[in-house]
């Protein structure tokens, strides 16, 4: 165990710098980035990483072109200083995508559209997106699946990410840099003395851990205010939650491929909100989202039929091949955690985060609570995040993940000096089957893009497929699950088909239930670690048993 990492042996309560609660992307980045700092942190997840929210996005790493109709331009210029530096430090997951706006006359004039996008391509230097262009749509490839009165448009240029494997990445690396997290550990109490917190995690099983942390970071997404209600005890009576979250739901559905090429599409409705259609899975196009004020648990957050009925008569008003709702063969909602600006409409409120630092006056253990936010500014608010909780303690470190790869990244060792994110990936992809020419070129691919320069790791000795073990779904073999569950805290079919990858699209019922079977398995009879369960068992990540 790395010097720095939580005290995990021994009797009595589990000692650590820093308790991170959530494990969604802020959370996840918020961990990698005070481990890499040399702080001793602990992170409870109550679910698995990115179950909620952070798995359940536009998959997008972008400014945000319409935040600057809101005139929200700091955050738009934040997102895009992290579009590239996001790009670089993890090709495999994560790649320039460009987008098409066919220009619909009775929507936003021309001249605003351009001068929106001269600001978007302004507003941050670029060194590896290119600018944007007007295009003539009755010839480019990009206006066929169109209606014919759509003649003309825009390009330009934003990224795409792996959202859920994103969230395991920095997971991975925090664990790397001494972290330990613990998935399927809910925080049930979190008391405030003087000096420290008193957490108790209760795992899976019932089994309980107490925790004590020179401070506290409240990273629980859209249950952040809940937490603050309900879960943190103040040391002398002072309110913890000042803040107040909305929530709103964006859906998005998931229908056959409705165009061959490889750029995406961003679409105006009459109700001044935009919709995306965007290349998925090789075989799919992914359409979303909506904006619609959730009340209640987020953990029920399921798309509606009339969600559906709008994305599909969007997406209709642009393309030839109307989208119908039978078309849609997976549809998935997300519930970002807004915070409370009092903007009437939904698609208004800002989407930038807040830090709030509290300390009852200097008499009380640090907490931050991490209010809004969105994936593109997840580094940056994870290094702010840091500096904030060395501020409260007293120890300033410097920040380190500006330019620091992500596990799988750093692609040199298969193919030498990087050049653009882009084409390193080609690159990896072609030096992955020179190396293991036994590898059919899908599954080359498709690993290639999972785990980047850790196929090495996920391969190993294996010469033949035989040596991958049983395949037990179309090109899922025992090697991978084993590596998912070992290294990746993956302990249910679900965690491999639909976070740690997206393989459940395409497979039918039946194989996916034998994914879901072997892993259930592979819990009762290989368990990875076990849970704990008094206060002397020592404390591990992945408690899957």
């Amino acid at each position: 165990m790395p010097a720095h990492a939580a005290d995990a042996t021994g009797p009595g309560p589990l000692a650590c710098d820093v308790l991170v609660v959530g494990g969604g992307i802020n959370g996840a980045g918020i961990a990698r980035d005070l481990a890499g700092r040399g702080w001793r942190v602990l992170l409870a997840e109550a679910d698995d990483f990115a179950a909620h929210t952070s798995s359940s996005s536009t998959k997008l790493i972008h400014g945000g072109l319409r935040y600057l109709e809101y005139y929200e331009f700091s955050l738009v210029r934040k997102a895009l200083q992290e579009r590239e530096v996001l790009l670089k430090s993890a090709p495999h997951i994560m790649w320039p995508l460009r987008f098409v706006m066919p220009h619909d006359p009775s929507m936003r004039p021309a001249w605003l559209i351009r001068l929106g996008i001269f600001l978007y391509d302004h507003l941050a230097k670029r060194e590896v997106l290119p600018g944007s262009r007007g295009v003539d749509l009755t010839t480019h490839a990009t206006g066929a699946p169109l209606k014919p009165e759509f003649t003309r448009g825009f390009v330009y240029s934003d990224g795409w990410v792996d959202d859920a494997r994103l969230v395991v990445l920095n997971a991975i690396d925090a664990r790397a840099k001494g972290a330990t997290l613990l998935t399927r550990t809910r925080v049930t109490r979190a008391e405030r003395r003087e000096r420290t917190w008193h957490a108790t995690l209760q795992a899976e099983d019932g089994g309980e851990r107490q925790v004590t942390a020179r401070a506290l970071v409240n990273a629980a997404g859209p249950w952040a205010e809940a937490f603050l209600r309900g879960v943190a005890l103040p040391a002398r009576g002072e309110a913890l939650a000042t803040k107040s979250l909305r929530l709103v739901k964006g859906s998005h559905i998931v229908v056959p491929r409705c165009f061959a090429h490889d750029h995406a599409y961003i679409f105006q409705n009459p109700d001044k909100r935009i919709i995306f259609a965007i290349p998925y899975e090789r075989d799919f196009t992914l359409i979303g989202t909506t904006d619609v004020e959730l009340h209640g648990d987020p953990r029920g957050a399921r798309i509606s039929e009339s969600e559906t009925a709008y994305l599909c008569e969007q997406a209709s008003r642009y393309f030839r091949r109307p989208v119908r709702t039978a078309d849609v063969v997976w549809s998935y909602a997300g519930v970002r955690p807004l915070l409370e600006d009092d903007a009437g409409d939904p698609s208004a409120v800002t989407r930038d985060y807040l830090l709030e630092t509290n300390t009852a006056g200097g008499q009380g253990a640090p907490l931050l609570s991490v209010w809004g936010g969105k994936i593109t500014t997840f580094r940056k608010l994870a290094e702010d995040a840091a500096d904030d909780i060395g501020r409260m303690l007293g120890e300033h470190r410097p920040a380190w993940t500006h330019g620091a790869f992500l596990p799988g990244g750093e692609l040199s060792g298969w193919i030498g000096t990087a050049q653009k994110p882009d084409t390193d990936f080609e690159r990896l992809v072609h030096a992955v089957g020179a190396r293991h020419p036994w590898l059919p070129t899908v599954l080359v691919r498709r690993l290639s893009r999972a785990y980047g320069a850790r196929i090495g790791e996920l391969i190993g000795t294996a010469q033949s497929l035989a040596d991958l073990g049983a395949e037990i779904a179309p090109g899922l073999y025992e090697a991978e699950l084993n590596f998912l569950r070992q290294t990746e805290w993956a302990c249910t079919g679900d965690d491999v088909l639909w976070r740690r990858s997206k393989l459940g699209l395409h497979y039918t019922p039946a194989e996916r239930a034998r994914v879901g079977a072997w892993m259930d398995r592979a819990a009762t009879e290989h368990p990875v670690t076990p849970t704990f369960v008094d206060q002397t068992t020592e404390m591990k990540d992945t408690p899957c048993s």
